[in-house]
């Protein structure tokens, strides 16, 4: 538990900071002033920043954030809250500094970079198609083959990135580094290519075409995003295995849990032979990520304008304070997620799933999807069934790492039907009594993608498993 509600506290916090300094102001006004065509502002702000701010809070920020955004620019309040809700796929899995991956891991006992490993060769799949998904469902086929260089462009920085940094660094910057690179490709691409026609929605105010002035200077715009470059120094620092081996001898604070420690044995058909489960807690608190989140937040107060480490703390305070109920439900969720595999529970239920025999790896992702669909979170689908995820693969003789990281990229996937993502959706978009709305419009493309994910993972479990790790 303590690893990654560090992460998250510290992860908001740093997020908070820069909203009560006024300096997530400049980074939203820097990206509005880029372009006045609607599908590349979509491209920008819902994909790649929303991916950026996926990776850096998390647990429904990011869609309530850039729906704002876009219906402040004069967007459609129902393609605004639609698109943004579309966008937020392919980086939810590494959301809030990698959460879903370490639960993941944590729940099954799998190789925490096996499973981003694998995530990351099923989820770019979906990543280069996602900003040509965005406009084909604004302005239609036609009109979006005007910008298909940029969505190229798009799709490729950032599926490309979300590759390596999930598969030799691990879960923690693939979003925060794919959202850089995306950004930065597409905002230099703009400055060579122009789409033909400049896109609006149809019967839109002129008043509401006129591209966002940028009102700040070069520097203030690489100072606004300092917080979170040296975030992703940090934490890319702290996922090097010297500096973690160093770290962890410095902290080691672990002991076996009394009256559970290997009291519970594990027996056929589960496992080949009788073995008993281990109960062991831990706490790295050196080398856990949340710590190199904290470092980066207390380095970043340094570079803010008027800002100091008395308003700092205050600000991680109030983010406590701010988190108290989300803390509360990852603990019983995780707490559920324990029971329910040292009770033997996840095992049965993987049981009962072999009687799909080799057809699992296809309904693995569903799993995942309808998980999240119903709690709103991938990593409380993954803490729920990741187990389940483990024993159904190991009794059908299917990788394990496959269907686990299966169960996040179609989690992924349900994130957009989720009743707590639509009601963000509609509050952040001046939309509340509509939800109804945004189920119909964003149900057809979670279907379609969730069923995507899972041709790949059938294709993954048996023709193309030379793409797995």
């Amino acid at each position: 538990l303590f690893p990654i509600v560090w992460i998250v506290i510290t992860a908001i916090w740093i997020y908070n900071m820069t909203v009560e300094s006024g300096e997530f102001e400049i980074i939203k006004n820097s990206l509005a002033s880029i372009t006045e065509d609607r599908r590349l502002q979509a491209i920008f702000i819902a994909f790649a920043f929303g991916s950026f701010i996926e990776g850096t809070a998390g647990f429904g920020t990011p869609v309530a954030i850039t729906a704002a955004m876009l219906v402040g620019l004069g967007f459609n309040p129902l393609y605004a809250a639609g698109i943004c809700l579309i966008a937020n796929t392919a980086p939810v899995a590494f959301g809030a500094i990698g959460i879903p991956i370490v639960v993941a891991a944590q729940v099954t006992d799998i190789d925490m970079m096996k499973i981003s490993a694998i995530c990351g060769r099923q989820l770019p799949f979906l990543s280069v198609i996602v900003p040509l998904w965005l406009a084909v469902t604004m302005s239609g086929w036609k009109r979006a083959m005007e910008v298909l260089p940029a969505c190229i462009v798009a799709g490729v920085c950032f599926a490309g990135t979300q590759f390596v940094m999930s598969n030799f660094h691990g879960p923690y910057l693939p979003d925060i580094a794919s959202a850089i690179v995306t950004i930065i490709g597409l905002f230099l691409f703009l400055k060579v290519w122009k789409p033909k026609n400049v896109w609006h929605f149809p019967d839109e105010p002129a008043s509401a075409c006129a591209v966002t002035k940028c009102n700040y200077s070069a520097g203030e715009v690489i100072r606004a995003w300092g917080p979170y470059i040296i975030l992703a120094f940090m934490v890319l620092l702290w996922g090097l295995d010297p500096v973690k081996k160093v770290l962890d001898a410095i902290t080691p604070f672990k002991f076996d849990w009394p009256g559970l420690h290997k009291l519970v044995i594990k027996t056929a058909p589960v496992v080949a032979k009788d073995a008993p489960y281990a109960a062991i807690f831990k706490v790295n608190l050196l080398s856990a990520a949340g710590t190199a989140i904290l470092i980066s937040g207390l380095l970043s107060v340094l570079i803010i304008p008027n800002y100091s480490f008395g308003k700092a703390f205050a600000c991680l305070g109030r983010t406590v304070y701010q988190l108290r109920f989300p803390i509360v439900t990852i603990a019983m969720i995780l707490g559920l997620a324990i029971i329910m595999n040292y009770s033997g529970m996840s095992s049965t239920l993987g049981l009962a799933f072999t009687a799909t025999g080799k057809w699992f790896p296809f309904f693995a992702p569903i799993l995942g999807w309808l998980g999240v669909f119903l709690t709103g979170s991938d990593t409380s689908a993954n803490a729920l069934f990741g187990s389940l995820q483990k024993t159904t693969a190991q009794q059908i003789g299917v990788d394990p790492a496959l269907c686990v990281a299966a169960n996040s990229s179609g989690g992924v996937t349900g994130k957009m039907i989720s009743p707590q993502s639509i009601s963000v959706a509609t509050a952040a978009s001046n939309m509340v009594g509509k939800e109804g709305d945004i189920f119909r419009f964003t149900l057809k493309h979670s279907i379609a993608m969730v069923l995507f994910v899972s041709v790949l993972t059938m294709l993954q479990a048996y023709s193309l498993s030379w793409m797995l790790p």
